[in-house]
């Protein structure tokens, strides 16, 4: 069994990625140990609140962290996805990155009004895409109840770009 912090230290920064000038923060090592990965699911689903109805897992690391947090709390799974993926789109939303701009999509009638969500992501940087989601889900009707990420980097400030939202990360760097 890996502990938590042992965990986190198998995140790699990779300087100038994907483009010069930033600082990437690689969770694949950490994904390719089944005990460090183990011990990040289980401590992200035991910090939800316990009146979470959904987690909304944002494309593509989110995935890897979402679903098994969906299926630790016993809660719905919605994907948000990059465009084109979807067959029925409820809504979407174009936001900037650190190094660009993107968009996200809502999947159709999957997230009923009134559901309290958890936005899942690896990491929360400049708060764009993270910001866009909590957008998307409170345009459906819904409540974002938290964002749980596995690291913030305060030094780009992405939580003062999601609205007040309370933000659990596992380490703050």
């Amino acid at each position: 069994m890996t502990d938590l912090a042992a965990a986190l230290e198998l995140v790699r920064t990779v300087p100038d990625f994907p483009e010069p000038g930033v600082q990437f923060r690689d969770l694949n090592p950490l994904f390719a140990s089944a005990p460090a990965f183990r011990a990040v699911i289980d401590e992200m689903a035991a910090r939800l609140p316990a009146d979470v109805d959904a987690i909304a897992a944002v494309e593509a690391r989110g995935f890897l962290l979402g679903a098994p947090v969906a299926v630790a709390r016993g809660c719905a799974l919605v994907p948000i996805r990059k465009p084109g993926k979807l067959p029925v789109v409820a809504d979407r939303v174009d936001y900037a990155l650190e190094y660009g701009t993107a968009t996200l999509e809502l999947p159709g009638g999957v997230l009923p009004a009134g559901a309290r969500v958890a936005v899942v992501d690896d990491v929360l940087a400049t708060g764009g895409t993270v910001g866009g989601v909590c957008e998307l889900i409170e345009r459906a009707g819904a409540t974002v109840s938290v964002v749980s990420v596995v690291l913030e980097l305060a030094a780009l400030s992405g939580r003062d770009r999601v609205g007040g939202q309370e933000i659990q990360a596992l380490r703050v760097i």
